[in-house]
């Protein structure tokens, strides 16, 4: 029985994580759950680190994991890279905030709108989720329209989620549209019932399953959009690492790894769309942030882009993704699908890629569940939902490693797995 394989998974993971344990119980007196970001949260206690360098992390008590999460896409780099430790270094050396501008801001908006075609002019935030926000206000302003059309399982920020097919109870209350990712004519008839002030979407679908959207999906957003004055915004907080696909959009986010590690976001569109925020413009956009120009995640994103992310870096990274995600849909032989892209995949119990919004059912919660702590058994760590995100430092050898340990829990759990 699956329950018995969990069970046994479970107690072997409690067995050798007492310090965890420790640390969670410590956390609950002062923290609600012991915690302050829920996607880390798993029963029976989370894992917790101690220290992260190259592609590794050493556990609070001792264990070395292979990091094949990467931070949800925003441990691009890896741990502790050195060119990006010596920007860090070199920024705290110089102070933190200044309350005023400094020389880094338009150097990093230089790398970013060489970086991405849609970025004529770019403003910074604090995260993606702050991105998103102020992107939606630009749309809403721009159009004079309310609507907001989203897709069920998407995830774009705290207060941005739609992963059980509504907004959460913590969702921004903008007038959203819910419709079905990638299915291309019931959207087109969604976008014509509607005036819409904005489509946002994820060109893959990430926290919601690493699901992929057809390019006939994202060409047909960019007609009705275009016909409709709507305005296309691409949410490439996660996604931005992969190839660019065909379609341009009017306004695209971004974050994670473009800080080098460090908290980050921006969102960026035409001269025409931005300058809505330039302050000297009569009745400019108001757009606040005490640690938007902050030199320490300006200089590592600089120090990052610069002189560490080449292209051909970043499409060797995405076509060992591919492999990987190749070999562990062999491996997982219809029973464990891997869906994705690139360097982004998610692990899904039976033949087919899930998405996040698709009714829970506790068989294949189950199965989740046993992968999971079967990997991390293996010393292999990525979320308890099954998705992995490849840093720089993973080498083909590391990814080689990860495939034959899956192999091995396929066929250990092959009966209950069925």
């Amino acid at each position: 029985m699956i329950e018995t394989a969990l069970a046994d998974a479970v107690a072997r993971y409690e067995r050798r994580n007492p310090n965890s344990a420790a640390r969670a119980e410590r956390a609950e007196r002062v923290l609600p759950g012991g915690n302050t970001r829920s996607i880390l949260h798993f029963d029976p206690f989370p894992l917790a680190f101690a220290r992260g360098e190259g592609p590794y992390l050493t556990s609070l008590d001792g264990d070395r994991y292979t990091d094949f999460l990467g931070e949800f896409t925003a441990g691009l780099y890896g741990h502790s890279e050195p060119k990006i430790l010596d920007a860090i270094g070199n920024a705290l050396d110089r102070g933190l905030s200044f309350g005023g501008h400094n020389e880094l801001e338009h150097e990093l908006a230089e790398l970013l709108c060489a970086r991405f075609e849609a970025m004529e002019l770019v403003r910074f935030t604090n995260s993606g989720t702050e991105a998103n926000l102020m992107a939606l206000a630009l749309a809403l302003h721009h159009t004079g329209r309310r609507e907001i059309l989203v897709f069920r399982g998407a995830y774009h920020g705290g207060v941005l989620a739609f992963g059980s097919g509504e907004p959460s109870p913590v969702t921004v209350p903008h007038a959203w549209v819910l419709g079905d990712y990638d299915d291309v004519e019931a959207t087109r008839a969604l976008i014509r019932e509607h005036e819409l002030a904005a489509i946002l979407v994820e060109p893959v679908l990430g926290s919601g399953g690493c699901i992929p959207a057809s390019d006939a999906f994202l060409a047909m957003l960019r007609e009705e959009a275009t016909a409709a004055g709507t305005l296309l915004v691409f949410d490439e907080v996660m996604t931005s690492r992969l190839p660019r696909r065909a379609v341009t959009p009017d306004l695209m986010t971004v974050g994670k790894y473009l800080a080098g590690g460090m908290s980050f976001g921006a969102f960026g569109g035409s001269a025409k769309l931005m300058g809505r925020y330039d302050p000297k413009r009569p009745g400019a956009l108001f757009h606040a942030g005490t640690f938007n120009n902050n030199v320490v995640s300006l200089s590592a994103g600089i120090a990052g882009l610069r002189d560490v992310l080449t292209d051909e870096r970043l499409a060797a990274l995405n076509a060992r993704g591919d492999r990987l995600r190749d070999a562990l849909n062999r491996a997982g032989d219809g029973l464990l699908h891997t869906s994705g892209s690139g360097s982004l995949m998610t692990i899904h119990p039976g033949p087919r890629a899930y998405n996040a919004s698709e009714p829970p059912d506790p068989r294949r919660e189950l199965v989740k569940r046993l992968v999971f702590f079967e990997l991390l058994d293996a010393g292999q760590w990525i979320a308890a939902r099954g998705m992995l995100a490849l840093s720089l430092p993973i080498t083909d050898a590391l990814c080689d490693e990860f495939a034959n340990a899956f192999a091995a829990i396929v066929a250990r759990h092959r009966d209950v797995l069925a």
